[in-house]
C-alpha cells in the first residue's frame, strides 16, 4: 500500500522536472542569441569602412560592321524606272573601276546613238544652207542673169530701131500722100480730073496715115515690154547678188534648233551608259545582260582602299566616346587585331542591327554609329575584301 503511494508522488515530480530543464535552457539560449547579436551589431558599427576595389572602365566594347570609305555605292540606271535592260556589262565583280568609267551599256544605247548620229547631220545641212546663204548666189547665176539683162537692152535697141523705121517710112508716105492729095483737089477744082480719082488719094492718105499709127502704137508696146522685162531681170539680179541679213538670221535659226537637237541626243545617249561615280572596286554584281534593272541595281561599289568600322555604341556609352579615341578590332574571319581611329560619331539614336550569338541578349537596345578609320595600309589589305564583316571594337577611353 505505502509503495502504490510512493509510485503516484515520483511520477509527477519526474515530469516536471523535465518541463522546468526544458525552460531554463529556452530562456538561456535567448539571453545567449540577445547578446550575441548586440556584439555582432557593435562590432559593426564600430569597423570602419573598407573602400571598395571593383575596377575601372578603360574601354568601351561594342559590335561593328566592316564598311568600304564612303559606305557602298549601289548603281544603277537613271531612268530605270521604265523596265530598262542592261545590253552589256563590261565590268565583273573585283574590278577596279574609275570615276566616269562606262559600267554597263542599256538597251536603249543603240537607237538613241541612231538619233544623234541623224541630229548631227542635220546640223551639217543646217550649217551648209547658212553658208551658203551668207556667200551669195553662185557666179554661174550671177552671170546667167547679167547675159539675161545684155540680151533684153540689144532686143530692144533692135525692136526700137526697125520700128522707128518703119515709122519714119510711114511718116514720109504719110507725107506724100498728103501732097499728092492736096494736087489732085486742086486739078479736082480745076475740072483736071475725075471725083474717083480724088477719093483715090483721100483714101491713100487714110491709109498711110492709120498704118503710121499701128506702127507708132507698136514700138511703144515693144519698148514696154522689154522695160518691164529688163526692170525685172535688174531686180533678179539684185536680189541674186545680195546677201540679205533676214536671210541669215532664218538660217542661223535653222542651225541652232539642229544644235539644240544634237545636244539633246546626247543627253539622251549618256543616260543609256552607265558609269561609276568613283575610284573604287566592283563588290557585287546584281544585273545580267539581257536582265531588267531592279531595286537592287546593276552592281555596288566601295572605296576598299580605305576600310572602315560600323560600331553600334549602346547610347548609354556614347558619352565616352570622342573623336580621336584610338580602337581595337577583332573577329574570327582574320588573323590578329587591327587598330583604328574614330573619325565620326552619329547624331541620331537608332535600333542595333548587329547581335552577338547570345539569343539571350536583348535585341531592343537604343545605339549610335561611331565611324571608326583602319590605320594601316596592311590592315586595310587585309580586310578590304570582307566588307559587312561582323567584327568586334573596343574604344580606348
Amino acid at each position: 500500500m505505502v509503495n502504490k503511494q510512493r509510485q503516484s508522488f515520483t511520477k509527477p515530480l519526474g515530469w516536471w522536472s523535465i518541463i522546468l530543464v526544458t525552460a531554463m535552457a529556452i530562456v538561456t539560449g535567448a539571453v545567449s542569441l540577445y547578446s550575441l547579436s548586440r556584439f555582432h551589431l557593435a562590432s559593426k558599427l564600430q569597423t570602419p569602412t573598407v573602400p571598395s576595389n571593383s575596377p575601372i572602365m578603360t574601354a568601351v566594347a561594342a559590335l561593328g560592321r566592316l564598311e568600304p570609305q564612303g559606305e557602298v555605292i549601289r548603281l544603277s540606271a537613271p531612268d530605270s524606272q521604265g523596265g530598262v535592260r542592261v545590253a552589256q556589262l563590261l565590268v565583273k565583280k573585283g574590278d577596279w573601276v574609275r570615276q566616269g568609267q562606262v559600267v554597263a551599256i542599256l538597251d536603249s544605247y543603240y537607237p538613241r546613238l541612231a538619233a544623234l548620229e541623224k541630229a548631227q547631220k542635220q546640223v551639217s545641212v543646217a550649217q551648209a544652207s547658212l553658208n551658203q546663204v551668207k556667200a551669195g548666189a553662185k557666179a554661174g547665176d550671177i552671170s546667167a542673169q547679167k547675159a539675161t539683162i545684155a540680151r533684153l537692152e540689144a532686143e530692144m535697141r533692135g525692136e526700137s530701131a526697125a520700128q522707128q523705121a518703119t515709122i519714119a517710112r510711114l511718116e514720109a508716105e504719110l507725107r506724100n500722100a498728103e501732097s499728092e492729095n492736096q494736087r489732085y483737089q486742086q486739078l479736082y477744082k480745076n475740072g483736071a480730073i475725075s471725083a474717083s480719082d480724088l477719093d483715090t488719094k483721100r483714101l491713100r492718105v487714110e491709109t498711110v496715115r492709120q498704118q503710121l499709127n499701128e506702127a507708132e502704137a507698136s514700138f511703144n508696146r515693144t519698148v514696154e515690154t522689154i522695160q518691164k522685162q529688163l526692170k525685172e531681170a535688174i531686180a533678179k539680179l539684185k536680189s541674186i547678188a545680195e546677201v540679205r541679213p533676214t536671210d541669215v538670221q532664218a538660217v542661223q535659226t535653222s542651225v541652232e534648233s539642229a544644235k539644240a537637237s544634237v545636244k539633246q541626243a546626247q543627253a539622251d545617249l549618256n543616260l543609256s551608259s552607265v558609269r561609276s561615280p568613283l575610284n573604287g572596286q566592283v563588290l557585287k554584281i546584281n544585273t545580267w545582260p539581257g536582265e531588267i534593272i531592279s531595286s537592287m541595281g546593276i552592281a555596288e561599289l566601295g572605296r576598299t582602299q580605305q576600310m572602315y568600322i560600323v560600331a553600334e555604341v549602346y547610347e548609354t556609352d556614347i558619352k565616352k566616346v570622342r573623336l580621336g579615341q584610338s580602337a581595337t578590332i577583332t573577329s574570327d574571319a582574320f588573323s590578329g587585331t587591327l587598330r583604328g581611329t574614330v573619325t565620326d560619331i552619329g547624331l541620331r539614336v537608332g535600333k542595333q542591327n548587329i547581335f552577338n550569338n547570345n539569343i539571350q541578349a536583348d535585341t531592343d537596345n537604343k545605339v549610335i554609329d561611331v565611324k571608326i578609320r583602319i590605320d594601316s595600309q596592311a590592315d586595310n589589305q587585309q580586310v578590304n575584301a570582307l566588307t559587312d564583316l561582323q567584327v568586334q571594337v573596343l574604344i580606348d577611353i
